[in-house]
């Protein structure tokens, strides 16, 4: 019971009853591609339109929140697109969207890199030269690929410390720190990433506290990092417009940077 309990706070995967899968506005390629083990996995590659611009800023691979999947994404995919000029792929894990299989820590960080390969093989690109942004349980995925692979930057949109920490505070009453099996060390998996890192957290974050996201940039050892905190952001809220203004600049500094 403790472990069904662990799967449905970590990876509760919403329903798609009555959602919209051909949202209007947003073009993009409904891709399928299997997992290592051939779990069949399912995103969407929304590429930069030509016109504006014959080729995209940045190539950027998208994971979501734990309460996410693609067509609530849409706005925000379509948002990312054109405002900051970029390629970008979003998937889903295992059991969400359309996406097969039983998600764990493990799997889905070994999915991500299935993905960021995909994405490099389909923008014809270096693996090493996409950027990698991830949100809450994204921004964990995300800090552990990047720790493990080369990339060209990551960004990361009010993302916890550990997993169990954030779980201790949601759920206070359990000893979660002792049972969980999926941990998502982030304070100590992104010690091994010395790349460029832009961060944002919200001060009114209900879900997971502003102290947590100081904490994962604290630890950080990248010499090229930024930390944006926003004053009354909560953890579902929209992306200010200030901050997507950094995200448009560290991108654009990225475009003439040396790989990390």
């Amino acid at each position: 019971m403790l472990r069904l309990f662990e799967r449905l706070l970590v990876f509760p995967a919403p329903s798609t009853r009555g959602v919209e899968w051909n949202p209007p506005g947003l073009e993009f390629e409904d891709v399928y591609f299997n997992a290592d083990d051939g779990t069949k996995l399912h995103g969407w590659f929304v590429p930069q339109p030509n016109p504006p611009q014959p080729n995209p800023r940045a190539v950027v691979l998208y994971c979501h929140g734990n309460g996410e999947h693609m067509p609530r994404l849409a706005d925000r995919l379509a948002e990312y697109q054109q405002r900051l000029g970029i390629a970008i792929f979003a998937w889903d894990y295992r059991s969400y969207g359309r996406s097969e299989g039983v998600p764990h820590e493990d799997n889905v960080i070994a999915d991500a890199r299935t993905a960021q390969l995909w994405l490099a093989e389909r923008a014809q690109i270096d693996p090493q030269e996409v950027v990698l942004m991830g949100r809450s349980l994204g921004g964990a995925v995300t800090v552990q690929l990047a720790s493990q692979h080369t990339v060209r930057g990551m960004i990361l949109d009010r993302t916890f410390s550990t997993l169990t920490d954030a779980a201790q505070h949601n759920v206070p009453l359990l000893p979660v720190k002792l049972i969980m099996r999926n941990r998502f060390a982030s304070t100590e998996h992104i010690q091994n990433y010395h790349g460029p890192l832009l961060q944002m957290h919200g001060t009114a974050d209900e879900v997971v506290p502003f102290a947590q996201g100081e904490k994962l940039f604290a630890a950080a050892p990248s010499k090229s990092k930024q930390f944006i905190q926003v004053n009354d952001w909560n953890h579902n809220g929209p992306i200010p417009d200030h901050c997507l203004d950094a995200m448009d600049k560290f991108i654009e500094g990225l475009s003439s940077a040396d790989l990390s």
